[in-house]
């Protein structure tokens, strides 16, 4: 009996995506802020940073597989997500209270649309 792993690049790469962020978060409290440019960066703001990309892309691959539902919620995430990473990296408020805005409406709609 041989069984043959058939992986798809899309679902691969969203999830080497948050497997990254989940490593960086857990290595942060013991590796040093990393350089970035001229920039030192803490492993817990890359992870963030990662993971935005990882919803950023599940948006497209399930878009792309016609999974309207799961595009939309990904699509959602990553928007909020994004905004609740600059908002305290640019010291914005307004960007961080956005992101709530963004994560709570769109929880909401969600849970609206799985109900029909």
């Amino acid at each position: 009996m041989t069984a043959t792993l058939d992986f798809e690049p899309g679902p691969v790469a969203v999830g080497t995506l948050v497997g990254l962020s989940g490593l960086l978060f857990l290595l942060t409290p013991v590796v040093e802020p990393v350089a970035v440019g001229s920039l030192r960066v803490s492993t817990i703001a890359l992870s963030a940073v990662v993971l935005t990309l990882g919803f950023a892309l599940g948006t497209v691959v399930f878009a792309r597989r016609g999974r309207r539902l799961f595009a939309i919620a990904h699509g959602v995430f990553a928007v909020a997500w994004a905004l609740l990473v600059l908002g305290p990296l640019l010291g914005q408020e307004a960007l961080l209270l956005a992101g709530v805005v963004v994560l709570v409406a769109g929880a909401g709609f969600l849970v609206s649309q799985r109900r029909q």
